[in-house]
């Protein structure tokens, strides 16, 4: 039901303690974007900004074209689902889900329409009646999101909303927000994780925050095969990718980028002759490597495998104690203590360099 579009956004408290710095994007209508990053980034003091919990330092936020910084909380259209449900205990789930209409005044043929849509759309239709103890953490989950619906707002911001709840629960809930993000495509949602699993899931886009600032905005799968740097490029995807140490040589007409291993790949991932001699990291994602492959960019000792039954992770080192670890279809186990090379195409190789990515 909105845009949202931050220009120049700071956030500094008393002190003079800068958390967010120079944050610039913009949020469609109808998105679901996630903001994810490592603990204490500002991912929350961010949602916070947008939901008015917390004061703007500097810049601006603008909600549908209007300037909000000096609205009020409760006046800009905003719902938000935190990780505690806080939940009423002696309300019913009904009670909970309508009690932010009554405070409104709302009168009760809305109150009851709002809250029936909201339950049949979260399946919540048999609990109505129940109260919060009678619930498992993922139904209380559902209870706290409901309570948002009802307000229809003009954007949903969920902070960590699955945090609480175990890898079981945490799986359902989740595809239980996607299956609510369906029915309601025109509504803008942003979302707070730690969990990359849920943002490259869910989200429509993803903002990656790292020193004070946006690290990459773009698509989950853009971040995967396009990481705009090394911090992206092992933050997002499980193993982290690889980052081998190489430096950019000339042999003829042709730009190598020499690993430490002796390795040479010839390829167009270095970016130019005047490069030569600069250090550079090559990257690779585990599940990009291949024994054998003719486009070597490792050799060395499989120290430790780990069979996860449709693929293997193995956890090698170089003699120069260089660590790469590659998952691998099947299993594997015969493989530790086994020298391996381990290749990967052309395609699939990064370079990074001066802060940059260039994929070959």
């Amino acid at each position: 039901m909105a845009s949202l579009t931050f220009k120049n956004i700071e956030k500094t408290y008393s002190g003079g303690v800068n958390v967010l710095k120079n944050i610039n994007l913009e949020i469609n209508q109808g998105e679901l974007i996630a903001f994810v990053g490592p603990s204490g980034c500002g991912k929350s003091t961010l949602l916070r900004m947008i939901s008015g919990l917390e004061q703007i330092t500097a810049g601006e936020l603008e909600i549908d074209g209007v300037v909000v910084n000096d609205i009020p909380a409760a006046r800009r259209g905003i719902a938000m689902v935190f990780q505690s449900y806080a939940l009423y205990p002696h309300m019913t789930v009904r009670a909970n889900m309508s009690f932010a209409l009554k405070i409104a005044k709302k009168s009760r043929r809305e109150i009851d329409d709002a809250v029936n849509n909201a339950a049949r759309i979260l399946q919540l239709e048999p609990y109505l009646d129940r109260l919060p103890k009678a619930l498992s953490g993922g139904q209380r989950q559902r209870v706290a999101i409901g309570r948002s619906i009802v307000r229809d707002p003009k954007v949903f911001l969920f902070d960590e909303p699955l945090s609480n709840l175990d890898a079981a629960l945490r799986v359902a809930t989740r595809l239980e927000i996607a299956k609510l993000k369906e029915s309601m495509p025109d509504r803008t949602m942003i979302y707070v994780t730690h969990d990359q699993v849920e943002a490259m899931t869910l989200a429509t886009r993803i903002v990656v925050l790292a020193d004070k600032g946006v690290s990459q905005f773009g698509e989950p799968l853009e971040l995967y095969k396009k990481p705009a740097n090394e911090f992206v490029a092992q933050f997002i995807g499980s193993p982290a990718m690889n980052l081998l140490p190489g430096k950019v040589t000339q042999t003829g007409s042709n730009t190598e980028v020499t690993l430490e291993n002796g390795a040479r790949l010839t390829s167009d991932i270095a970016s130019n002759t005047a490069d030569k001699g600069k250090q550079v990291n090559i990257g690779v994602r585990p599940e990009d490597l291949e024994i054998r492959n003719a486009n070597t960019i490792f050799q060395g000792n499989v120290d430790i495998t780990e069979a996860l039954g449709e693929v293997t992770l193995l956890y090698c080192k170089s003699d120069k104690g260089v660590e790469v670890t590659a998952k691998i279809p099947g299993i594997h186990n015969t493989l530790r203590n086994q020298n391996v090379t381990l290749g990967a195409a052309p395609e699939n190789v990064h370079l990074f360099h001066q802060g940059l990515s260039m994929r070959g």
